[in-house]
């Protein structure tokens, strides 16, 4: 196994440099089950900031993305469970991507409650909001 860092998965996915791209592709494409990337979730974070900041691509259309790596069989996904419910709480509630990875990761730890400043992650996730 091999990890992977974010501008691999980049390149990968957006194919913005020819020489770069190219040679993501041939690396991801020498990846298998029994010999997968890792992508951490550091990773996963970095990742969705550049699908949506840097390339401007919708909450929804990066969150397509970020399941498609996950599923993919040549990729070992740190808490791949954590962040499939991550997505799905984008999909279903009116919270940022963020949010919801550290909402998901705070239930997956066992916490009772998950405090937060942030109005609008309080009311989509019913985080307790610190008043």
């Amino acid at each position: 196994m091999i990890g992977l860092d974010t501008n691999v998965i980049v390149q990968y996915l957006m194919r913005d440099d020819a020489l770069q791209s190219k040679q993501a592709q041939a690396l991801i494409n020498s990846l298998s089950v029994s010999n997968p990337g890792f992508v951490s979730l550091v990773v996963i974070v970095e990742l969705f900031w550049f699908l949506s900041y840097v390339f401007q691509l919708s909450q929804s259309e990066a969150s397509v993305r970020l399941s498609r790596i996950a599923r993919m069989s040549e990729f070992k996904v740190e808490k791949a469970a954590v962040l499939f419910r991550a997505l799905h709480l984008c999909d279903t509630t009116n919270a940022e991507f963020v949010d919801s990875l550290i909402f998901s990761l705070a239930k997956q730890a066992g916490c009772s409650a998950i405090v937060t400043f942030d109005r609008k992650a309080a009311k989509a996730l019913g985080m307790q909001r610190i008043v």
